[in-house]
């Protein structure tokens, strides 16, 4: 894997930008303000780190974000991908120290050591990926997660509706909250029309292996399952390879399966990201938890169109996936969060 320095060597700092930093950290001194009030009216300097590729489906979503800032001239961005748990700490050092003033990242696998980063580093806000609940002993240091539970449970709707023999696989990277939830929503959401329906649900303990995902997809098709739900990539490719049909989750591959992937879960990371952006631009960046922008009332996932599967999802389906979503979207009906560990039944 290559290291941190060869990956982000192009987005080296000169001398005279550390001299500037250096300049503008001691009137930060001077004035007591936060970093952030003296770069209001400039492009705000944004890193990120990611512990898988910028392709896989979570991450990608982050990438995607902050690209779509960087276009809109808010924000300078730069990213590496790959960083290992052991890294990553130096990595979030290295940024803060080039004088980033937002870092954004995945910290499942090292949440003590991201927040003894951010105490060392009281002037850069801290946006990233967490199981954890954010810490007013490090008031720079904010979490978020995906919290699609709502398209998730809308998905399970969908997916209640298509299989024949009321057998679904489930393939996860990580028992962990965060994929948990959703897993638990589309669950709920298949049995909202299909009650009787059984799950195999298994997880790879990776974040990306694709080989490993469709070797387990392989194995709950073979044990019945007719339809499987993708939460990670492998599992379409094997859907297709047999030819059943698969649920996607945060991103939308039906272009990829046309003839597979029948509906996804998508998150939108943007309003999580340019609410992180506006309170670090306007010095307001505290410790909280910005998992509500997740919501699908707050914009932050949808379920994607049908596509090649529009007329083919049962009338009745569609309707209630509709009613549902109105009632979500209206705060009538409220997907119950649900952390726990799924099982198969």
């Amino acid at each position: 894997m290559p290291s941190f320095q060869s990956k982000s060597a192009i987005h080296g700092v000169s001398r005279r930008t550390l001299i500037k930093a250096a300049g503008a950290g001691a009137a930060i001194a001077a004035t007591g303000a936060f970093p952030a009030r003296l770069f209001a009216q400039e492009k705000l300097k944004v890193a990120a780190i990611y512990t898988v590729p910028f392709e896989q489906q979570w991450v990608s979503r982050l990438h995607k974000a902050a690209n779509a800032a960087k276009d809109r001239g808010d924000i300078e961005y730069v990213a590496t991908e790959n960083v290992s748990n052991t890294d990553y700490e130096r990595v979030m050092r290295e940024y803060a120290e080039a004088g980033n003033k937002l870092i954004v990242g995945e910290v499942f696998g090292v949440e003590d050591a991201a927040r003894t980063v951010a105490n060392d580093y009281p002037d850069t806000a801290f946006l990233m990926g967490s199981s954890l609940k954010p810490d007013a002993a490090v008031p720079n240091f904010s979490v978020f997660d995906n919290y699609i539970q709502d398209a998730s449970y809308l998905t399970g709707i969908i997916a209640g509706a298509m299989t024949k023999s009321k057998n679904i696989g489930m393939v996860g990277g990580y028992p962990i909250p965060e994929v948990n939830r959703l897993m638990n929503a589309f669950m709920a959401g298949v049995r909202e029309v299909a009650p009787d329906t059984k799950f195999q649900v298994s997880f790879i303990g990776s974040w990306f292996d694709p080989p490993k995902a469709k070797e387990t997809a392989f194995a709950q098709i073979d044990g019945g399952a007719d339809v499987m739900y993708a939460e990670r990539f492998g599992v379409s490719d094997a859907a297709k390879e047999r030819g059943v049909l698969a649920i996607g989750n945060v991103i939308d591959t039906q272009a990829d399966y046309p003839d597979t992937v029948v509906a996804s879960a998508l998150w939108h990371f943007e309003p999580t990201l340019d609410a992180a952006i506006a309170a670090v631009k306007g010095g307001t960046f505290k410790a909280e938890d910005y998992g509500t922008y997740s919501f699908m009332k707050a914009g932050g996932c949808s379920i994607a169109p049908l596509g090649t599967f529009e007329g083919k999802v049962p009338a009745e389906a569609a309707a209630l996936v509709a009613e549902k979503e109105k009632a979500i979207k209206d705060g009538s009906f409220t997907v119950t969060i649900d952390d726990n560990e799924p099982k198969s039944s």
